[in-house]
């Protein structure tokens, strides 16, 4: 069975982390814009250097960049047997573009899976949150530490993201609240949306994730 799942939510939701579970798990790839942007910042280009600009004031990147770096991305021969979306798409625009491609090369169907956290635990988990750079993991202080075989051999050298800070945050939710959450209601037209809640133990919301698609 071919799976084409997007994990659709909030900055901070956890979508990351479940879908590197995920990915494990059904043994697709994850397709993660998030780490599509950073790679493109550290490259110091003309296009890296826009990217890094928006990132860092917590503004979403324009719709014709990330849809481009998607396309390019379904298109490897890696993700014909299934791909989970993370973070694409956050607009009408690019949920229409997907469509688009899903049609033009004949993928099984988009399932998406709202995961639902309160802005109240957004803002405590993003306040936590640490990314590796060397690993290209995520991590929360308390939360999910890194442990032995669950990050670099040599330990982890965990960073703040630009975006994490929280002047970005509150943007980052504003930017959601106004672009991205409407794609509750297209979604929903479609028949396609599922919502698990987001709190509780990483395995739980796993758990609940896998149950998700059995149904």
């Amino acid at each position: 069975m071919q799976y084409n799942i997007y994990l659709f939510g909030a900055p901070g939701a956890g979508k990351g982390t479940q879908a590197q579970l995920l990915s494990e798990k059904l043994g697709i790839p994850q397709l993660s814009t998030g780490d599509m942007l950073r790679a493109a910042r550290k490259e110091g280009s003309e296009l890296g250097n826009r990217v890094a600009s928006l990132m860092d004031s917590g503004q979403l990147v324009p719709d014709e960049i990330v849809i481009e770096l998607v396309k390019q991305r379904l298109a490897r021969p890696d993700h014909q047997s299934g791909v989970i979306l993370d973070g694409f798409p956050r607009t009408i625009k690019q949920a229409e573009a997907l469509d688009t491609m899903f049609s033009a090369t004949g993928r099984s169907p988009l399932r998406v899976i709202s995961i639902d956290v309160p802005f109240d635990e957004i803002r405590r988990r993003l306040s936590g949150r640490r990314w590796c750079s060397r690993c290209n993991r995520t991590f929360h202080v308390t939360d999910n530490p890194p442990r032995p075989g669950n990050g670099c051999e040599g330990g982890c050298q965990l960073e703040v993201r630009s975006d994490d800070t929280p002047e970005a945050v509150e943007k980052r939710l504003q930017a959601y609240s106004q672009q991205t959450a409407p794609l509750m209601e297209y979604y929903q037209r479609r028949g396609v949306l599922k919502t698990v809640h987001g709190l509780g133990p990483i395995t739980e919301i796993f758990a609940s994730l896998q149950a998700s698609l059995a149904a």
